[in-house]
């Protein structure tokens, strides 16, 4: 994690202070439901939690422990039993470090999980705002970066909120994917702990109990959780695209909010720069880039084995840290984003109204000419505006092939702006709800 793309309340689940009391309430609702169906004395579960629950848990004597005996659990083990006393040899009955450690991640998996939804819920909220705003602001569309037909700039907005209420669905998926509890023992079997101390367990941590877990839970779980990650990140990464491309000096039809005092260039003062789409493409790459681990990690030797271990202390806090800032920092620049609906006209302008080809095109047809001559009807006259400057509607009016399916009085209805904003509405209402 680096403090440069981090916010403090998702870094927090990822502090080894949180990990601790979170292993210690795995620990002490296991020992609490040993206790229910008389495996310990419920004496011995009532201190657990008092003395647990009243520790302060020392990172620094827990990692002396642990360089001695060169095993994280164990280490913590030691630690609380220190607090804990004699009634600490109650505690961890049956139990193998996986069931401590995977439930544990799987706890602060499905923590992140409801930050990351959170954000979304704002991005979504951005964005429904300023796509009503600019509902009706006309825009030209393009394909391969080229003119197109025009649309709106509130059309492109809905387009980005359906795309991220999809990702808000899919990450309600992962949380539930990876929120799954093991208390199984050794290779699961539950040979020495009572498959209703998970249940118990399970209940008081939100979690279910995962239906078969060797001695690990499933990995193929978690390989959901980071690809739906990455999927996310790579939607914000086309958002901060578009952005970045409306925001070129020969566009410029949306820039980033430029605050007072900011800088754009040691160099050039001039520069009012894209800095944080910029910024928001690096770090999807990076989230995306925890994605393919995640998945190598499912793959292990027979019950268990640790492979996926290092790998998951990296990518569990580094992509739910880098997207949660990434989500933020996209609802920040949507909030704030300053559009131009006059730039976007006098762009649309700039192709002398060839945007109304097709239209043109389809008259033709509709006229009795084949596809193939009506194409290169229109095409010799749009080539006319593109090469040299002229109006498209004056050329296709000069011509007399074209006069002669279609009267000039009919063309020159076909270039009415409203015929291609005609289903802005539909689009809302199916988006949104309502228009």
């Amino acid at each position: 994690m680096i403090p440069r793309y981090s916010r403090p309340e998702m870094t927090r689940i990822w502090e080894p202070e949180t990990r601790f009391r979170i292993w210690f309430e795995i620990e002490a609702h296991a020992a609490t439901a040993s206790a229910r169906i008389g495996i310990i004395p419920e004496a011995a579960a009532k201190n657990i939690w008092e003395k647990g629950s009243a520790a302060t848990f020392d990172v620094a004597r827990i990692d002396e422990i642990e360089a001695v005996t060169k095993h994280d659990v164990i280490a913590f083990l030691t630690h609380l039993a220190e607090h804990v006393g004699p009634d600490a040899r109650f505690i961890h009955q049956g139990m193998t470090s996986s069931d401590v450690l995977d439930t544990c991640l799987n706890v602060q998996l499905v923590r992140a999980a409801d930050l990351l939804i959170a954000d979304l819920d704002r991005l979504l909220a951005a964005l429904k705002t300023r796509a009503f705003e600019y509902k009706d602001a006309i825009t030209i569309g393009r394909s391969h970066g080229i003119h197109a037909e025009p649309t709106t700039f509130g059309v492109k907005l809905a387009y980005a909120y359906a795309e991220f209420e999809r990702a808000r669905e899919r990450m309600v998926a992962a949380r539930k994917e990876v929120a799954t509890c093991a208390i199984s023992g050794a290779v699961g079997t539950f040979a020495n702990v009572d498959p209703r101390i998970e249940e118990y367990v399970a209940e008081k941590m939100g979690l279910v109990p995962e239906p078969v877990s060797t001695q690990i839970i499933p990995r193929d779980r978690h390989a959901m959780y980071f690809a739906t990650l990455g999927v996310v990140a790579s939607s914000i990464e086309r958002l901060a695209i578009e952005i970045r491309h409306l925001q070129r000096t020969e566009v410029l039809e949306a820039e980033e909010y430029f605050s007072p005092g900011q800088k754009g260039s040691s160099a050039m003062p001039h520069k009012r720069n894209p800095v944080l789409s910029e910024n928001l493409t690096g770090l999807a790459r990076m989230v995306r880039a925890y994605a393919l681990p995640a998945m190598e990690n499912v793959a292990l030797w027979h019950e268990r084995d640790i492979s996926h271990s290092s790998v998951e202390r990296m990518i569990g806090p580094d992509a739910t840290v880098t997207l949660d800032f990434a989500l933020a920092r996209l609802a920040g620049v949507i909030e704030k984003l300053v559009v131009y609906p006059e730039t976007m006209k006098r762009n649309m302008e700039k192709l002398g109204g060839l945007h109304n080809s097709q239209r043109v095109l389809l008259a033709l047809t509709q006229a009795g000419v084949s596809r193939e001559d009506a194409y290169a009807l229109v095409q010799r006259n749009a080539m006319k505006t593109w090469e040299l400057g002229k109006d498209f509607l004056t050329e296709l009016k000069s011509d007399k092939d074209v006069t002669a399916k279609v009267p000039a009085a009919a063309l020159e209805a076909m270039f009415d702006i409203d015929y291609h904003t005609a289903h802005v509405d539909t689009i809302f209402r199916r988006v949104f709800g309502s228009a």
